[in-house]
């Protein structure tokens, strides 16, 4: 029997310097019928989960592992995130064969979060109102949530090491200045190779860049590849000149979908952002919707050791008396080898 569904959704309008609070609202009121609950959309409170110091670096699609965790993010019509979900609300398929969920949550999980943050010569002025992007993201953050900084531009460069303290991070991006050419896949490389190093299950990178890679020494589909194999969801905010901008090189075109590429199939988004004015707003939105997604684990009923791609999708039973959800998940994992 389904349970009893209370809806939770942050609106990300607009995001002020200092985040202000998000206003409960109302959403398919009119279409519940009289014997329903009413559907309440408010913030949601954040539990604090306590860290185990000693915990080896959280694995989840790994080749070593019998359990499949599958992160997925719900939004209404409205673009809103939707909490408050029971299991039963979801299916999940693999390769088309529907496995049994065996584990769900919703609680808002400790994140360990890379931040890859372009420092090349086109970067300029788009500086300022990046270092408050990642302010903003950071506002959102859990005082269990882990971070570490990949500076890149001719090559990328590991500039801060893991560490809790938000201030560490944010400070080392103070006096940094614009100068060389993007080695964007590089970037991602580093990070995905110093993720390894995470000490909490569920793992995020979130790129900052303005254009596509002119640098770099991994191609890429290298990265697409690499991308498709680690158990990280990637966010990436794309800082691009109008279509019409005259001088737009042949790498600055091919930005936009090389990002979207690489961050669709983890299960995570790419937001364009052409006015600089936006950049922290889509940044704290990023935060949020990290915070706000459930996981679905599963036991595969394919238990062949292929090393082979296997397809995953997530299906929503929609719940009585809301407008239709969208959902959003990653797209797949690889299977263990011998």
């Amino acid at each position: 029997m389904v349970a009893k569904v209370a809806v939770k959704s942050i609106v990300c309008s607009f995001v002020t310097v200092a985040l202000a609070a998000v206003s409960p609202l109302r959403a398919g009121d009119d279409k519940v019928a009289p014997q329903e609950p009413r559907v309440n959309i408010e913030p949601r409170a954040r539990p604090q989960p306590p860290r185990d110091a000693d915990a080896p670096p959280g694995r989840t699609l790994r080749v070593d592992t019998t359990v499949v965790q599958i992160p997925v993010t719900v939004t209404d019509p409205l673009n809103r995130f939707v909490t408050g979900l029971e299991k039963e609300h979801f299916r999940l398929f693999e390769d088309k064969v529907e496995q049994e969920i065996t584990h769900f949550s919703s609680e808002d999980a400790p994140i360990t979060m890379g931040l890859v943050f372009d420092t090349s010569g086109s970067m300029g002025q788009k500086l300022l109102k990046s270092r408050q992007a990642v302010a903003q993201l950071m506002k959102t953050a859990n005082p269990e949530d882990e971070f570490f900084l990949v500076q890149f531009n001719d090559r990328p460069e590991v500039t801060h090491v893991l560490t809790r303290d938000t201030e560490e991070v944010q400070n080392r991006l103070t006096f940094v200045q614009s100068k060389g050419r993007t080695a964007l896949l590089d970037g991602v490389y580093l990070a995905l190779n110093e993720m390894k190093h995470a000490h909490n299950p569920r793992k995020a990178l979130v790129i900052i860049s303005d254009g596509g890679d002119n640098s770099s020494r991994y191609t890429e589909s290298e990265i697409k590849n690499l991308v498709r194999e680690a158990d990280v969801q990637i966010y990436a905010i794309g800082i691009f000149e109008p279509l019409a901008s005259r001088g737009r090189t042949a790498e600055e075109l091919s930005g936009p979908s090389l990002l979207s590429e690489i961050a669709e199939q983890t299960g995570g988004h790419h937001f364009p952002v052409e006015n600089l004015n936006e950049l922290p707003d889509v940044a704290a939105r990023i935060g949020i919707e990290l915070h706000n997604q459930y996981v679905l684990g599963y036991s595969p009923t394919n238990r062949e050791r292929d090393g082979k791609y296997r397809h995953v999708q997530v299906k929503l039973v929609q719940p009585k008396g809301l407008p239709p959800l969208r959902a959003f998940w990653r797209l797949g994992y690889y299977a263990p080898t011998q």
